[in-house]
């Protein structure tokens, strides 16, 4: 019995869904898709090192200097290869092991995989037809199992309390690095790393990614926090909005506005449903507001080992969404040079509809009146 069965079951799997695809071949870099099927995660450089898998093998193209680092991770078989070697020979052996020497096959590539890499692999196939990872190891990944679930969750628990913590810390006078420094504080508390954090005050929040810096909080100053923690191994993302003194007329219709529009949105998230008409339920009302044209971006991001995976709620997707999706709904208003509005919660598709990872309300937080 494997000692890894979390990996051999997503292996099988995988191969389930090759034989569905016609796929003989499938090729993973040293990326989040070959941690998410075998555990492994070894130092990317111009050294190659992929994963094959066929139906009856899956082995390692191994550096010889990374391999007993990386044979803590995975039972799965090493072809290692040291520099004084180069990775050729290795590699043939990896691809006979594997039964693939006939000519034009169906391959599999990993899209994040270095050039260099992926062309050393297909110099050594006889006429492969290839294609990228989208309906084999992309699509077993946007399906969220419940211990992805859980590690999830966990996450933005966590987060929910570092937010509250960065809003309850603002004070005159400080700058919005100060603030990232409280919300990393706070992670490290709860023993997690700080994954991104973008914290915008006043004008900076006009700005969809704006980069923290030397800007100071004032009276009377919008306030946007858009923060992530990473917790064993799955991230967090949510972004709140406040307003540091009295919140004018303006802000509260803009706020008023995305709140319907994340309403909207996730009510409109369903198993069946394209992506794109999440995105268009959203956009709606943000149109009908009459700021259609402050809506700068896309509805959202798929979640899962990377912070930006598919599926993407965008006005163009087809992607039809999937019982166990995580993704985010985060529209949003940019007023330049005056403030913005981005309200974001992270879900996972149900049977019945979105649920939503954070327990922090998306109210507006006003402080320092």
């Amino acid at each position: 019995m494997t000692a890894f069965p979390r990996s051999q079951a997503r292996l099988s799997a995988l191969r389930r869904r090759m034989a569905e695809t016609g796929t003989d071949l499938v090729a993973l870099g040293p990326s989040s898709h070959m941690a998410w099927l075998s555990g492994v995660h070894p130092h990317g450089d111009e050294r190659p090192v992929m994963l094959l898998v066929s139906q009856g093998y899956a082995g390692f193209l191994m550096p010889a200097l990374n391999a007993a680092a990386a044979r803590a991770d995975t039972d799965l078989p090493f072809h290692p290869w040291r520099d004084d070697d180069g990775p050729e020979a290795a590699l043939a052996a990896l691809l006979q092991a594997s039964d693939a020497t006939g000519a034009g096959l169906s391959v599999v590539l990993d899209e994040t995989m270095r050039t260099d890499f992926a062309l050393r692999l297909l110099d050594a196939l006889d006429a492969p037809r290839r294609r990228f990872t989208d309906d084999t190891v992309g699509r077993l990944r946007a399906a969220k199992d419940e211990t992805e679930f859980q590690a999830i969750k966990a996450a933005h628990l966590i987060n929910d309390r570092a937010v509250r913590s960065a809003f309850a810390a603002l004070k005159p006078g400080m700058s919005e690095q100060d603030v990232v420094e409280v919300i990393k504080a706070s992670y490290k508390e709860d023993g997690a790393e700080l994954e991104f954090c973008s914290i915008c005050f006043g004008a900076s929040a006009g700005f969809p990614h704006h980069y923290p810096g030397a800007t100071r909080l004032e009276n009377n100053m919008a306030v946007l926090i858009d923060t992530g923690c990473r917790l064993d191994g799955y991230p967090s993302d949510m972004t709140r909005c406040g307003y540091f003194g009295t919140p004018d007329d303006r802000y509260r219709e803009v706020f008023g506005i995305v709140e319907q529009a994340v309403q909207a949105a996730v009510a409109a998230a369903k198993p069946g449903v394209r992506a794109s008409e999440v995105d268009k339920a959203a956009r709606d009302v943000i149109t009908a507001a009459g700021y259609g044209g402050h809506f700068l971006h896309r509805t959202g991001h798929g979640l899962g080992v990377d912070i930006h995976e598919p599926p993407y709620i965008s006005a163009n997707s087809d992607v039809v969404l999937a019982e166990g999706n995580v993704f985010s709904i985060e529209p949003g208003i940019y007023l330049e040079g005056q403030f913005g509005v981005r309200l974001e919660e992270i879900v996972i598709l149900r049977a019945g509809g979105a649920e939503i990872f954070s327990e922090m309300p998306r109210d507006m937080v006003v402080l320092g009146q």
